[in-house]
């Protein structure tokens, strides 16, 4: 109990391939992205659809558009910005969510690239107009791990390419609070198909505006312990992570279908512009 309670250092574990990668998770993963009334993996379609057309409007999306969609999960970014005649490559490791994204762009006659891979080790030579990450990932990489990401988008854009992603906002921090839970087979099953013992521990680190929700699974054969770390952002701080990079913030916006910049909203979006 005690070690299922500690307190690691902060972004001293990282596991995202554990909940993206394996088979029974990255079903539930997937499960929850196609649910199109829900906000977990992805957000819910109506918003995805206003998102697409502010995208769309905002960047002058058409034929000779080009986007990487870093983290593109089954394609419901991808795939209605392909079908506009933008040249999208979408990039994820969860082979399950690919494999549904290619099928959906074959059943559609759509040329996207997809990737199976971390975005963390893509490599292109192809220059793109856009480079996307939605639904907060930027959140859940440690700073050495963001500047590899803004290191990348810097090197695959094109002079006058630009970035949108969003994040989780400090006023959301201020609303979480340290837990320590236990259930069995917790989240209806999320975790295994078999019966387990799950342990939930949130922690908080207020002076890095940091959040961990870490994970216990305890079945017959194996123990595992899933992390998820939670990044969270004032405007300021996140400008100069993107100055730092080479980029200047063009715009903010409450989220990322363009609503209008809310300094109390628990998330916003960015656009920043190669510099």
């Amino acid at each position: 109990m005690e070690k299922i309670n500690e307190r690691p250092k902060l972004f001293q574990f990282y596991t995202a391939s554990d909940l993206w990668t394996d088979d029974h998770t990255s079903r539930q993963m997937l499960s929850l992205h196609l649910d199109e009334a829900v906000d977990v993996s992805s957000r819910n379609a109506e918003f995805i659809r206003r998102s697409v057309e502010w995208i769309a409007s905002e960047f002058s999306i058409g034929k000779d558009s080009s986007i990487a969609d870093f983290g593109c999960g089954p394609g419901l970014y991808a795939t209605p910005l392909a079908k506009r005649g933008a040249h999208v490559t979408g990039i994820d490791f969860s082979a399950r969510s690919i494999q549904h994204a290619r099928e959906v762009a074959d059943r559609e006659q759509l040329n996207i690239n997809y990737v199976k891979q971390n975005y963390l080790e893509f490599e292109t030579d192809d220059p793109f107009d856009l480079a996307l990450m939605i639904m907060c990932d930027f959140c859940a990489l440690s700073p050495p791990q963001r500047k590899v990401v803004l290191d990348k988008f810097h090197k695959i854009l094109k002079p006058t390419g630009s970035v949108l992603l969003d994040v989780y906002a400090l006023s959301a921090f201020e609303q979480k609070q340290e837990v320590a839970r236990y259930e069995v087979n917790q989240l209806d099953g999320f975790w295994s198909p078999n019966k387990y013992y799950g342990f939930l521990n949130t922690f908080k680190y207020d002076a890095e505006k940091v959040t961990l929700d870490k994970y216990t699974i305890i079945e017959m054969d194996r123990t595992r312990t899933v992390y998820n770390w939670l990044q969270y952002f004032s405007p300021e701080d996140l400008e100069k992570e993107f100055s730092a990079a080479g980029f200047s913030v063009k715009g903010l916006y409450s989220d990322v279908a363009g609503t209008p910049y809310d300094r109390g909203s628990n998330e916003f979006a960015v656009i920043a512009d190669r510099v």
